[in-house]
C-alpha cells in the first residue's frame, strides 16, 4: 500500500474531546489487537472517506513515525450527515492482511458468479413468462379474430345501405 493514513495520538478522550477533532476535520480512532494496549488516535476525515470508498481490506496509517497494517473493525457513521464518526482498528500481520485480501477476491468472485446466476435466471423466468403469455393469447386472438370479422361485416353492410 503506497497511501498511508498519518494518525495523531491523542491523549484527551470523552464526548467533548470527539467532538472538537470532528468539528477540526478530523475523525476519532482506536486501534487495539494483538495483545497491544489500545491506542487513541485521531485521523483525518477527508483522507479516511477517501481511503474506505475502495473496498479496502487492510490499510498502513503512520503514528509516531512507525507505519502500522490495520484493518477497519468497526465504523460508526452519521445517520444524517453519512460523516464516519468513529473508526475502531486492529492490528494485522503481513500474514492476516494477505489472508484477508484473499478472502475479499474470493467473496468478489463469489458475489460475481451470483449475480450472473440471478441475471441467467431472471432472463429465464422472463422468456417462459413471454412464452405461456403469448400461449395464452393466441386462442384468444383466434377468437376475438372470429367475431371480429362478422362483426365488420355485420358494420359495413348497413354502412353501404346507408350511404346509397
Amino acid at each position: 500500500m503506497s497511501d498511508a493514513l498519518v494518525a495523531e495520538a491523542r491523549s484527551d478522550f470523552g464526548k467533548g474531546a470527539s467532538r472538537r477533532l470532528r468539528r477540526d476535520g478530523k475523525v476519532p480512532a482506536v486501534v487495539y489487537g494483538h495483545g497491544i494496549a489500545p491506542i487513541h488516535i485521531a485521523l483525518d476525515a477527508h483522507t479516511l472517506r477517501l481511503t474506505l470508498r475502495k473496498k479496502v481490506t487492510s490499510l498502513e496509517i503512520v503514528l509516531n513515525g512507525k507505519t502500522e497494517t490495520v484493518a477497519p473493525r468497526d465504523l460508526q457513521i452519521d445517520p444524517v450527515t453519512r460523516g464516519i464518526e468513529h473508526v475502531d482498528l486492529v492490528y494485522v500481520t503481513a500474514a492476516e492482511a494477505a489472508t484477508l485480501a484473499r478472502e475479499a477476491a474470493e467473496t468478489h468472485a463469489r458475489q460475481e458468479a451470483d449475480a450472473a446466476a440471478a441475471i441467467a435466471l431472471a432472463e429465464t423466468k422472463a422468456a417462459a413468462r413471454a412464452e405461456a403469455d403469448a400461449a395464452s393469447d393466441a386462442p384468444a386472438a383466434e377468437a376475438g379474430a372470429d367475431s371480429g370479422s362478422g362483426e365488420e361485416a355485420s358494420s359495413d353492410a348497413p354502412a353501404e345501405e346507408s350511404a346509397e
